[in-house]
């Protein structure tokens, strides 16, 4: 069938609502954001279930989601392991330990496969924790855009301005866990 006649009214006129609709392609910022989220679907800690792409030149070099180690088990199947931390405000939150972080799991991911990552961009669901921030540098991470805020990641951005690491964020919000205090 040709355009026209799927496009066909009753009246035997093409639509022209159809044909007139401007397809808008993502930006590339976009477009490794929705691999992101397709990727954390994978993720198996529903606290955070969160997808990393390590992207160089507008290709992908490497992506990770949260999930145990391998031959662990998952949140999803035996709960949580929740430990308090202790958060440079003063405040107490609960932590789950059982997973790897997504942009952990991406790094792995590309050491394994040989990939290097140096002068990558990250693109992640958060700001990426502490150990992740440490790992991101270490590894020649240059930019990295998060979705949102994490609620504890003003350490990390410090540090990524002193490693000269951009990062930027699509959204302002701030991540908060269900559960969070206590």
């Amino acid at each position: 069938m040709t355009a026209s006649k799927i496009c066909m009214t009753k009246s035997k006129k093409p639509s022209t609502k159809s044909i007139k609709e401007k397809y808008t392609r993502p930006t590339w910022d976009d477009y490794f954001m929705e691999v992101a989220d397709a990727v954390s679907k994978r993720a198996t800690c529903d606290r955070g279930r969160s997808g990393c792409v390590i992207a160089k030149d507008k290709q992908i070099l490497a992506t990770g989601y949260v999930g145990s180690p391998i031959g662990f088990p998952h949140c999803d199947e035996a709960g949580h392991d929740l430990r308090r931390a202790f958060n440079e405000d003063g405040t107490v939150s609960n932590h789950c330990v059982r997973t790897v972080h997504a942009e952990q799991n991406a790094i792995c991911q590309a050491a394994k496969r040989g990939v290097a990552i140096d002068g990558a961009t990250v693109y992640c669901r958060m700001t990426p924790c502490r150990i992740c921030a440490m790992l991101l540098i270490n590894s020649g991470i240059k930019r990295i855009y998060a979705e949102r805020k994490y609620h504890t990641g003003s350490e990390s951005e410090k540090m990524f301005r002193k490693a000269g690491i951009k990062l930027e964020y699509k959204f302002k919000e701030i991540v908060k866990y269900k559960n969070q205090k206590g």
